[in-house]
């Protein structure tokens, strides 16, 4: 018997913009193909992440070879230890590229507990403060770690004039109000997907369209129904669908709002 048909990947007239993934895991034929694959699905602009000492440099490469790509400086709290006064001129140094849209990816991370979880603490606020003295957003990460990422931001989030995103949300409602509350946005991917995260939709509903945006995480959380196979920036629709679905929206309405939201954070414009 043959295997059931994959459903194509779905085509909307508003195009998309990738707020989330990782290019810098893939190779140089790869990455040509997923530029390629997700231009044809329509995505417009594509923000790779840095996480650690040895990809600044990389994904500032990307961003200045490819006209699509845009990148961050940040350092992920799995690389906490490694964040030394050296790493963080670096970040500072990459900040100053215009092709560098934020502070990210940082946070905290007690799932893994891949960094002592006050030098976590530490690096976190000194890289919230760089995004303090560049006036630029953040890209944050939180897993397990509600109440000190809560106490974290509360004592930045006035000085950081357009906040930032807590990425691939997976944390409680408590702390999802929180930073709705404080004016944070919300990246979803294809978790929203998944058969077991009900969790995860429950605070979709919740948001505010106009704290929505759409990510993939790329190469990781594949969305159905491609689960299985690596992530990529080409299979955006399917998690704007299902987004679009729990916030009862209509899936254009949704994606005009979501690139709005997504230029008005990254790059400091209105759609």
């Amino acid at each position: 018997m043959s295997k059931k048909k994959r459903r194509e990947i779905p085509r909307f007239s508003t195009p998309i913009i990738e707020t989330h993934c990782h290019l810098d895991y893939l190779g140089e034929d790869e990455l040509e193909d997923t530029l390629g694959k997700s231009r044809d699905v329509g995505v417009e602009k594509i923000i790779t992440i840095a996480v650690s000492p040895d990809n600044l440099s990389t994904v500032r490469h990307l961003a200045q070879q490819h006209a699509m790509v845009w990148g961050t400086q940040g350092i992920h709290p799995h690389e906490a230890a490694h964040y030394t006064p050296d790493v963080e001129q670096l970040v500072r140094e990459g900040l100053q590229d215009p092709r560098m849209l934020a502070v990210g990816e940082i946070g905290l991370d007690y799932y893994y507990d891949h960094a002592d979880r006050s030098v976590q603490r530490e690096v976190f606020e000194r890289q919230l403060q760089l995004a303090v003295d560049a006036q630029l957003p953040v890209v944050i990460h939180t897993r397990d770690a509600d109440e000190d990422t809560r106490a974290i931001l509360a004592n930045f989030s006035s000085l950081l004039p357009r906040k930032g995103v807590i990425h691939s949300f997976t944390s409680g409602m408590a702390l999802a109000q929180f930073c709705l509350g404080e004016g944070f946005m919300l990246g979803f991917n294809g978790i929203a997907t998944f058969n077991r995260a009900d969790n995860v939709r429950e605070v979709i509903a919740a948001t505010p369209v106009r704290q929505a945006l759409l990510e993939t995480d790329a190469p990781y959380l594949t969305p159905v129904p491609y689960r299985g196979r690596p992530n990529a920036s080409y299979y955006l629709p399917f998690i704007a669908e299902q987004v679009a679905t729990t916030m009862q929206l209509d899936v254009e309405e949704l994606l005009r709002q979501v690139y709005s939201n997504s230029q008005t954070l990254f790059f400091g414009t209105e759609s």
